[in-house]
């Protein structure tokens, strides 16, 4: 994890809390021990750990093992009990190791040794001598500190990992829906050249006899065809695999029979159909169906039984598609919940990849009324 990072607002408010209580602690007189000559010098020591606390984020195992050194060198010199900013400071440096590297790793089972080295040689020098109670607060202290730390590192590890998981099935349900619509418009592409090749034929055969060089590129034209008819059918089969059956091709003339599926399903669903309708391409025609089948199967699977409507309006150089639900009985909360979670979800995904694909757009999301709404604009 990188450490070449300024500090945060969270990093500025601890280092000017250790720097008060330091000050505070050295000026008002310590509670635990009496009042240290050299008031100064143990000023500047107090700022300069809040300095320390400042920036541990930058090279935390340095700056814990550069303080514990520090002070497992006053009390071996000048034995006398440690001041609680003096150990706070340490805590909070111990902390921030463990949050910040690997729990196994050199540093860490250094840093370990350096705060253990800082505790005994505290408790070694404390005037009177420590008791048990003093000494289990220390090791209980020292103990939290580095446990939270392990947590907080094992938690950010967790979190980057489910980002990246979440990321990962998002990238593989785009692939999965590419995959499905190049098979359906795989299928699209090899009946419109095969319907191109027959047409190409009967042009041929009906040619004069004396139009032989016409014939011959018709022919042409005809065998060509042919054999891209016969790679699309190649490819098609790598790409449905062997147990894959297309079935009916569908489109937007099939809503009825989609309507009566999801019907008899649970979902209260009408139609409403504006403008005049025009021949689509079969692609799009397709990416339209699909569109609307997929947002009535969210519907039911998030809202369940309740009431929907699908609008399908034809306008000049545009097909508008709207898809919307009343939302679940239980109400508008239970609707939103649904909406926020159903974002990331695959048929939302797949939704949009048939819209950018016609350079249209869809928008999905929950209603002021509790419900959801699908909207699709697709070029025509």
């Amino acid at each position: 994890m990188p450490h070449r990072r300024p500090p945060t607002l969270v990093d500025w408010l601890v280092a000017v809390v250790v720097g008060l209580f330091a000050i505070a602690e050295e000026v008002g007189g310590r509670s635990m021990g009496p009042s240290r000559d050299a008031l100064p010098l143990w000023i500047a020591a107090g700022v300069a750990a809040a300095v320390a606390v400042l920036f541990r984020r930058r090279a935390p195992f340095a700056i814990l093992f550069v303080y514990s050194a520090v002070n497992v060198l006053l009390f071996v010199v000048a034995p006398q009990m440690a001041a609680a900013w003096q150990f706070y400071t340490e805590l909070v440096l111990l902390f921030t190791l463990l949050s910040e590297v690997r729990p196994r790793s050199v540093k860490a089972v250094a840093g370990l040794v350096a705060s253990g080295a800082y505790v005994v040689s505290m408790l070694a020098a404390s005037q009177p001598p420590a008791g048990a109670g003093d000494i289990a607060v220390a090791v209980v202290m020292s103990a939290i500190a580095a446990g939270a730390g392990l947590a907080v590192r094992r938690h950010r590890v967790l979190a980057v990992q489910a980002a990246e998981r979440g990321e990962l099935l998002a990238r593989e349900a785009v692939a999965e829906e590419r995959a499905r619509i190049a098979r359906e418009l795989h299928d699209i592409v090899a009946h419109s050249v095969s319907v191109m090749t027959m047409q190409t034929g009967g042009v041929r055969l009906m040619l004069r006899e004396d139009q032989e060089r016409e014939r011959q590129v018709l022919a042409s034209i005809e065998e060509t065809g042919r054999g891209a008819v016969d790679e699309l059918r190649r490819m098609l089969g790598l790409l449905r695999g062997p147990m894959a059956d297309p079935g009916p091709q569908a489109g937007l003339d099939r809503l009825d029979d989609l309507l009566d599926q999801v019907r008899a399903a649970g979902l209260d669903v009408t139609l409403e159909v504006r403008g005049d309708a025009v021949p689509l391409p079969a692609g799009l025609d397709l990416s339209a169906y699909r569109i609307v089948q997929e947002a009535l199967t969210n519907a039911l699977k998030h809202a369940g039984p309740t009431r929907a409507t699908v609008s399908v309006d034809y306008r000049p150089g545009e097909l508008h598609l709207e898809i919307v639900d009343l939302g679940p009985r239980e109400g508008r909360a239970r609707a939103r919940a649904r909406g926020a979670g159903q974002e990331g979800g695959h048929g939302l995904i797949g939704m949009r990849e048939r819209a950018s694909l016609f350079h249209g757009t869809l928008t999905a999301g929950p209603l002021a009324s509790g419900g959801f709404g699908v909207r699709a604009v697709l070029p025509l």
